[in-house]
């Protein structure tokens, strides 16, 4: 999807969608046509970014076969970016992706985003 078609799908009172407009300050880690990752403001590990279609998707449970595509690249860029940020290779080193879903999956802000965490068992904190 191009960028145009992009601004076309955004929530203008999405946190997520003003952070890839450029109208919250981040720190960005990555940036391409339809994907945007970001340092999270209160990691939970030495390397912990997210990663967020630049589609307003307001969780995975609106994903449909549509989007197997960006999911797919999303996955499949989360181990080049997590290396890149400075966790250790597989199989010593590794990261975590953890996808929030609803409320009751600990979801706080609704445009669908993947963790990537990395570091000495951050998950052991919750």
């Amino acid at each position: 999807m191009s960028t145009a078609a992009n601004l076309a799908h955004r929530d203008p009172n999405c946190l997520f969608c003003k952070i890839i407009a450029g109208q919250i300050p981040s720190t960005k880690v990555y940036e391409d046509d339809e994907i945007f990752a970001f340092h999270d403001i209160h990691p939970w590990a030495p390397v912990h970014f997210l990663m967020v279609p630049k589609l307003h998707l307001p969780s995975l449970a609106q994903v449909d076969d549509t989007h197997a595509t960006l999911l797919g690249r999303m996955m499949v860029l989360a181990p080049r970016l997590a290396m890149a940020q400075g966790c250790l290779p597989y199989p010593d080193g590794g990261f975590r992706v953890v996808t929030n879903t609803g409320k009751g999956g600990g979801q706080e802000v609704h445009h669908l985003h993947i963790h990537v965490m990395g570091g000495p068992r951050p998950w052991l904190r919750g």
